[in-house]
């Protein structure tokens, strides 16, 4: 189980781990993870959390590029950065390099009713502390 506090705001998420057990091996060993998450700019209703050339070893995994409200994707890095996305609502994944497919790898399943209000939070007041740990 995964725990994620943001914005003021507490989630529960399962980690994917027969669809994206690489993916989620990987984000594992980043936790406990502390950063700041920011409104995306060309993908829609979704916060993220860039990373920039890090190389996690991932290829595509459970990878999608319209993931919905809830689903949390890794993006391995290519041809735009390593980043970590959460959708709160509709969502076509891409960057100024164009579309781009994220590999789906958590889904919150506690606190679903706030995650419009997180994310109008860090549309309107900017960046959000978010923290992740696996309990």
């Amino acid at each position: 189980m995964l725990r994620i506090s943001a914005g003021g705001f507490e989630f529960t998420a399962r980690l994917e781990e027969e669809a994206a057990p690489e993916t989620v091996a990987a984000f594992r060993r980043l936790l406990p993870l502390e950063s700041k998450i920011i409104h995306v700019r060309w993908s829609g209703e979704a916060g993220w959390i860039p990373f920039g050339d890090l190389d996690l070893g991932l290829g595509p995994e459970n990878a999608t590029c319209y993931p919905h409200p809830g689903e949390i994707v890794l993006y391995p890095g290519g041809v735009s950065e390593t980043e970590i996305l959460l959708a709160y609502g509709y969502v076509n994944f891409a960057s100024k390099a164009g579309q781009l497919a994220g590999n789906h790898f958590a889904t919150v399943t506690e606190g679903n009713e706030n995650l419009r209000p997180l994310g109008v939070k860090f549309l309107w007041e900017g960046a959000q502390e978010i923290a992740f740990r696996e309990e």
